[in-house]
This record gives structure tokens, sequence and C-alpha cells, in this order.
């Protein structure tokens, strides 16, 4: 396979989305709320998309039709950026992130149960083995009924919430934008956002050392508005079959960034899980990707 301007886009935007998980723990480890720091980060991201997209369209009308569509994405999306910050606040950057490597099982999941798309056999081996994974994972990670394990299962919610939302928004991909979409969408999710985050912004401090702001810019700008534009682009050139090799990537060179960036430990129970994990992905590869990790 001949690497074109294309592949170097999705190779960066996965390597930012698997870079969001260590930079998100380490925010979340050094003072700042949970869901403090989802509101505050996806209201700049939502600033940011609109400055951007405004002057390209001029507008960002959503169709009547389609407010059902707009509002369960924006609960799933809601309930999948819950799942993400606690889910790093329980547990370890590398166990979420091999947890997250179940989100095209996930996908196929929601869509083969809502009708969109009839699933071979050969789907079904391959999400037993992927959740024979998610087990050697979770074991690995802990096991007891633990914050830990409330980890485990905040990650896996995660990935089946973004699997949820990668379907709810697919009928709106083909009437908007990308750009108009993620406006909206990032939008209208800061409002439930910040009132759930309220409680724990009224005792927020701001004081924060250096570090941890750059992390901040990082995971706005990185992985909510570059990865959008890079790789709705790159799936236009090159096609959603050839993007889901490189998100494939993504949870593996994830628990690997966290391990030599946090130093967190990767045992080879939660390897042999990760692999797992990966060779169901591999089987369940006649499928289209989703259109992206949750962050």
């Amino acid at each position: 396979m001949r690497l074109e301007k294309a592949d170097l886009m999705l190779l960066g935007t996965v390597s930012l989305w698997a870079l969001n998980f260590s930079v998100s723990k380490y925010i979340l480890d050094h003072g700042f709320h949970p869901l403090s720091y989802s509101a505050v980060r996806y209201l700049a991201a939502a600033l940011l998309f609109v400055a951007i997209t405004f002057p390209r369209e001029r507008s960002l009308r959503i169709g009547r039709r389609d407010l059902p569509l707009v509002a369960g994405a924006v609960a799933l999306l809601f309930l999948n950026q819950f799942s993400f910050v606690y889910a790093l606040d329980f547990s370890s950057a590398t166990t979420v992130a091999l947890l997250f490597g179940t989100l095209p099982i996930f996908t196929a999941l929601v869509s083969h149960l809502v009708g969109i798309e009839h699933v071979a056999g050969r789907f079904w081996l391959a999400a037993a083995i992927s959740f024979s994974g998610v087990a050697l994972v979770t074991a690995g990670s802990g096991g007891s009924l633990s914050a830990d394990f409330g980890g485990d299962l905040l990650a896996l919610l995660g990935a089946a919430t973004w699997g949820a939302y990668s379907v709810a928004i697919a009928p709106l991909m083909r009437r908007y934008s990308p750009f108009r979409l993620s406006s909206i969408l990032l939008l209208a999710v800061c409002v439930p956002l910040l009132l759930a985050a309220s409680p724990q912004l009224e005792n927020q401090s701001f004081d924060f050392y250096w570090l941890v702001w750059v992390g901040f810019a990082f995971a706005v700008i990185g992985p909510l508005v570059i990865t959008n534009l890079l790789w709705f682009t790159a799936i236009d050139r090159v096609g959603p079959a050839r993007a889901s090799i490189y998100a494939n990537l993504q949870p593996f060179l994830a628990a690997v960034i966290a391990v030599f960036l946090l130093s967190e430990h990767l045992n080879a129970v939660q390897i042999a899980g990760g692999l797992a994990i990966a060779v169901g992905i591999i089987l369940s590869r006649e499928r289209k990707p989703p259109l992206g990790p949750a962050e």
C-alpha cells in the first residue's frame, strides 16, 4: 500500500486520539474534577468549531425532521463523556484504552439491533473472542468490586455509547457537513454537561500547574478539533475500509503511550486480553468502521 497524504492524516489522527488517554488521565490526576474537565473542554471545542464553521457555511441550521436524531445523538454523547472521564478517573489509561478497543464490536452490535446491517455468523465468534479479551483486561486491572472495576465497566459503557452514537449520526452525515454537525452536537451537549458539572465547577480551583493547561489546550485542539478535520478529509479521499486499518491501532498505541508517559504497568494478562480484542476486530473486519473514537 503506497503511503499517501491521506495516510499521514489518518496516522496523525489516531496518534492524537491515542495520546489523549494519557493527557486526560494526567489532567484528572492533577486537580481537574471529571465533569468540570469535560464540560469546559467541550465548551471550548464547540466555540472553536463554530468559529471555523460559520464563516464557511453561513448557517448552523438543522432541519426540523432531524431534531429527534440530534437529541438522541446528544444524549449518547453526554453518556459517552460521562463514562470516559470517570473511567479514566477510576482506572488506568492503559486499561481504559484497551477496553475502548471493543468499539468496532459495539458499533456492529448496535447496527444489527436497529436493523441497519445484518452481521454474519463469523461476527458472533469475533464478538465472543473480543469480550473474552475484555474479561482478561478487567482481571488484569484488579478484578474485584473496586474503583478499578467500576472504571472498567465505565470504559465499556464509553465504547458502547460511542458505537451507538456513530450509528445515530450516520443518517445526519449524509445531509450535513462534518463541520456543521460537529458544531451543533458539541454546542448541544455542552448544556447537559454544564448542568451536570455545576456542583463540581462551584468547587473547582483553576490554579493549575502550567503543564496541566498545556495538556488541556492539547485535549481541546488536538483530539476534538484537528482530528475531526483530518479524519473526515482522509476518509473522503481513501474510504472507510482503509481508514479502519489506522483506527484499529488506537487502543494499543494509547496503551503503549500510557506505559511510557505515565509509567503505568501493563501486565501479561492485560496484554493477552488486548490481543484477544484485536483478534476479534480482525475477524469482524468485513464491516465498515465507526466514525471515530470517543475522546
